[in-house]
């Protein structure tokens, strides 16, 4: 066997990388230079989930796992993508939406949502992403999957002036399963073969609620 193909699935991360509301934007500069220290270094400041990122559930339950003490087999593995690109603003993804792609097949612990809601990426209506239903989570996590991705802001609705939302239902579920999120993924549509191979493996923080990664997906032969 041998990797194929790598398909970057991560945003960049720079000064116009978009964040949730509230959330500490990424602040990138020259803390040292080669003509004055003989070497580049740079300053990097930036939330512990700014970007393409993971949650770890400590995220939205403080008695779980933090995101330095999860299994890091529950961050890389064979993945299913599930088409949610007949989603619209704000709507919620069902069971009964996605059930035809489940029949008949093995579902692996990874699953990615793929919406293509990264395509408004940058723009106000990538807060009006389409969502992941409650009932379909924990259908999902009775059949043992552990890790969920998405290619938009949040898993669940995100709230705005207009939207209170009904808080965040589907972090909850799966906080309280120890499983991981991904959000913030893009170029899903690039994976055009089955059973890819995709890491989401954080960097190792120690003690808190999540962090970025380079996700990618590898096709392998």
């Amino acid at each position: 066997m041998r990797i194929v193909r790598v398909i970057d699935l991560s945003h960049p991360i720079d000064a116009n990388t978009q964040v949730y509301p509230g959330d500490p934007v990424p602040n990138i500069e020259q803390h040292s230079t080669i003509d004055k220290d003989g070497f580049n270094l740079m300053s990097v400041q930036m939330g512990s989930q700014s970007g393409t990122h993971v949650d770890a559930p400590y995220h939205f339950d403080n008695g779980t796992p933090k995101i330095d003490e999860l299994e890091l087999i529950k961050f890389i593995g064979e993945a299913l993508i599930l088409d949610c690109s007949f989603a619209s603003a704000r709507e919620s993804i069902t069971l009964d939406k996605v059930q035809d792609q489940l029949l008949g097949r093995e579902i692996p612990e990874m699953i990615l949502f793929k919406t293509k809601w990264d395509r408004f990426y940058g723009t106000d209506e990538y807060f009006n992403n389409p969502y992941l239903d409650a009932g379909l989570v924990e259908y999902l996590l009775k059949q043992n999957v552990t890790c969920f991705g998405i290619d938009a802001i949040n898993v669940d609705e995100t709230p705005d002036d207009n939207h209170p939302g009904v808080g965040f239902p589907v972090h909850h579920l799966i906080a309280k399963a120890a499983g991981v999120i991904s959000e913030n993924l893009t170029n899903l549509n690039a994976i055009d073969f089955d059973k890819p191979i995709v890491s989401l493996l954080p960097m190792k923080f120690i003690g808190i609620d999540g962090a970025p990664v380079r996700a990618v997906a590898l096709e392998v032969k």
